[in-house]
């Protein structure tokens, strides 16, 4: 990425917009003309983050405290959205958690309903008013990313709720491809593997892998990820990137576990 303030290409939101991941895709959005509206579920984080935004790129950035995984919040969100810039060009589906890595039978079932509703509700309730609002705005359409980790293909152990909503992630990407075409809505899904952030710092120092053994992995700058996104964003509506792997070269993911 380059700091070089680039033509508006449109307003985007990014959930999970405040730390990691999606604060570094917002980052790249904003530096490559975005408007970011970005949200989260602490404002005070949101807030200072947007004032990053803000002063890093010379763009407008807005932030909205939401629960996606609560209709009433998510529905809050995009009216706010819509109240303020009139029109979504970009949902990033970004926010997301994971439970404790623990046997599958001993995982409760509030650890269970919580990744759900974060990972796989949240992102469903934002793509449905995403969709809303691109159906009914002039020019109508825009472009939908899903955030779907490489759990999306592959699990690790002690995983079982992540891996589901990220499996059904894949299936929600290619049914809102498919259900957009009619409304030049695209979306697509990115597979992210071991961005370096505050979440996955024990990924760094040490995890549990397929065959038993405790080891590190390597790790790429999130910023790396931050690229892609935006390239798939800046992509015309008659283009879209289904499905984009983004992995740490020598990360254990291709082979045998």
């Amino acid at each position: 990425m380059t700091g070089t303030q680039r033509q508006h290409k449109g307003v985007a939101l990014v959930t999970g917009g405040g730390t990691g991941v999606g604060k570094a895709i917002a980052h790249g959005l904003a530096l490559a003309g975005w408007t970011v509206v970005i949200s989260g579920r602490r404002a005070e984080v949101l807030d200072q983050a947007a004032s990053e935004l803000k002063a890093g790129s010379g763009r407008d950035a807005m932030a909205v405290a939401a629960d996606v995984g609560n209709p009433a919040s998510v529905a809050d969100l995009f009216s706010r959205i819509d109240a303020t810039y009139g029109r979504l060009d970009l949902l990033v589906n970004n926010a997301g958690v994971g439970a404790p890595a623990v046997p599958l039978e001993e995982l409760s079932y509030e650890s269970w309903s919580a990744v759900v509703a974060a990972n796989l509700t949240g992102a469903f309730l934002c793509t449905q008013q995403a969709f809303r609002l691109m159906k009914a705005q002039q020019p109508r359409g825009g472009r939908i990313i899903n955030n779907g980790s490489i759990s999306a293909t592959t699990p690790r152990p002690n995983s079982a709720p992540y891996t589901a909503t990220k499996h059904a992630i894949s299936g929600l990407t290619k049914s809102t491809a498919l259900d957009g075409r009619p409304f030049d809505i695209a979306c697509g899904q990115i597979d992210i593997g071991n961005a370096s952030t505050e979440m996955t710092t024990t990924i760094a120092k040490g995890v549990l892998q397929a065959n038993g053994d405790i080891a590190a992995e390597p790790m790429i700058d999130a910023g790396l990820v931050a690229d892609a996104v935006v390239y798939m964003a800046g992509l015309p509506l008659d283009a879209n990137v289904l499905t984009m792997t983004v992995m740490a070269t020598k990360m254990p993911f291709v082979g045998r576990g």
